[in-house]
C-alpha cells in the first residue's frame, strides 16, 4: 500500500485542527469590486512589514485581484457571523454582496466593511499560485485598529458552504 494517501490524511487532520482567524478581503478593479472570505493568511515579515493572503483561484475576487494594485484585509469579528456567510457562502458571480452589506468607499477606492472595524489596506507587491490558492504578498499602507474583539474562527467558517465549488 502506497504512504501517499496515509501521509496525506495524518496531514488533513494535523491541520484540520487548527483553529485560526477568518479574513475578508476585499478589492476593486475596472470598475468592479470583489469579496470574499479568506482562511488561508499570515504575517510573513516584521521589517519590512509583509501579510501573505491567498485567494482561490476559482472565485471571482481572485480575477478581480489579479488585476487590482491593492487589497483591504478585514479582520473578522466573532460577532459577523451574517457577513462571513455572505463572503463565504455566495458568489460574486450571482450575488452583489455589497448590497447586501454596510461599507464604504476606504483608501485606494476600496470597500471596507462597516462590521470590520479592524483592517488594513496593503498594496499587492508580488502574485504566486500556491497550488489552488493564488498568494498575494501585501505590504501595508494604512491600517485602522478598532475596539478589541474576539476573531471569527475556522471551526466556525467550516459550517459555511463555498460559494463557488471546491
Amino acid at each position: 500500500m502506497s504512504e501517499e494517501p496515509e501521509r496525506k490524511g495524518a496531514f488533513d487532520v494535523l491541520v484540520g485542527g487548527l483553529d485560526y482567524p477568518m479574513f475578508i478581503a476585499t478589492t476593486g478593479s475596472g470598475g468592479e469590486m470583489a469579496g470574499c472570505l479568506v482562511g488561508f493568511a499570515t504575517q510573513c515579515s516584521i521589517d519590512p512589514p509583509r501579510f501573505l493572503i491567498c485567494l482561490s483561484e476559482k472565485n471571482r475576487t481572485c480575477r478581480v485581484a489579479r488585476e487590482a494594485d491593492a487589497l483591504a484585509v478585514h479582520f473578522v469579528p466573532s460577532s459577523a457571523q451574517r457577513l462571513a456567510q455572505l463572503f463565504g457562502g455566495e458568489t460574486g458571480d450571482e450575488v452583489d454582496k455589497f448590497a447586501a452589506c454596510e461599507w464604504r468607499e476606504g483608501p485606494g477606492r476600496l470597500p471596507i466593511l462597516a462590521a470590520c472595524d479592524n483592517w488594513f489596506v496593503g498594496e499587492i507587491l508580488a502574485r504566486h499560485v500556491l497550488g489552488d490558492h493564488v498568494g498575494f504578498l501585501l505590504e501595508p499602507t494604512e491600517a485602522h485598529h478598532g475596539i478589541p474583539f474576539d476573531e471569527f474562527t475556522f471551526h466556525r467558517a467550516r459550517r459555511i458552504d463555498p460559494g463557488h465549488e471546491p
